[in-house]
């Protein structure tokens, strides 16, 4: 691992200590949405995001760093952490173990590394220069997304079909009426599953730059691709594709282009 990686593992294996306890058990929950629809945040994530970021200050000083739950500091910088302390607060709150620790690394506007970390089922996905490996009871395995040639043979994914707009909708049950499998109610889980090759592709939208930046090296690093719904980089406008094999992108975004922003 290059020195980056291992500090990312480190800042999840602190993420994971602080959140885990409070996993099926009390924690605080507050509603942060108002009248745009519940959007809860506990006190599980803002101590795990306080504690990665007195990491980060230590460690590495000179590097900005941008959390959902404390905002910006420093992000034109080089070096940039972005942080999602807990991904799937909704899954946490009810006691579903596919909530997520996601941490990633941007260095001159691209994540380089990311980690996806499952504390509850001991799970730590790393993508970086030194390749993809998922971390478990002191053992690794090397991440490698699966070939997939035709989007009917596929096994898809997304968070929940209720957050797309009406366009992205209709665009994501085309994707899906093609498809041979749909699961959702991953999060950022799905990605981890794609990484390890159990999963074909993911479609998202309104993520926010917390929600996909860790993601893209773990699914790179496994031998796929994330981009808007363009084609191109992933960006602020918050629709995300991600494939294991690239020649389902070009399939998917025959319908997704469509709603693209």
């Amino acid at each position: 691992m290059t020195e980056y990686e291992e500090f990312a593992v480190d800042l999840a294996r602190e993420a994971a200590r602080i959140s885990l306890p409070y996993f099926r058990g009390a924690c605080e929950t507050v509603d942060k949405g108002g009248a745009a629809g519940f959007d809860p945040v506990t006190l599980a994530d803002r101590e795990a995001e306080a504690a990665i970021r007195r990491l980060i200050a230590d460690r590495y000083p000179a590097h900005g760093v941008i959390g959902e739950e404390y905002g910006e500091d420093r992000p034109e910088v080089e070096h940039v952490w972005i942080l999602d302390p807990i991904d799937g607060t909704r899954a946490f709150i009810a006691g579903l173990p596919l909530w997520t620790n996601l941490i990633a690394l941007r260095t001159e506007g691209r994540p380089i590394v990311g980690v996806i970390g499952q504390p509850y089922l001991d799970e730590i996905f790393l993508g970086g220069p030194s390749g993809g490996r998922m971390l478990k009871g002191g053992g690794e395995t090397p991440l490698r997304a699966r070939a997939c040639a035709h989007l009917n043979e596929a096994l898809i994914a997304t968070t929940d079909p209720d957050l797309f707009t009406g366009a992205e909708l209709g665009a994501w049950t085309q994707v899906r009426a093609a498809a041979r499998l749909a699961r959702l109610g991953c999060d950022a889980y799905a990605y981890a599953m794609l990484a390890a090759g159990r999963i074909d592709l993911v479609a998202e939208s309104a993520l926010k730059v917390w929600d996909w930046s860790a993601l893209v090296p773990v699914v790179e690093a496994a031998g796929g691709e994330v981009t808007n719904w363009r084609g191109a980089a992933p960006d602020g406008g918050g629709q995300v594709l991600a494939v294991g094999d690239a020649r389902l992108r070009d399939q998917a975004l025959v319908a997704l282009r469509r709603a693209a922003l």
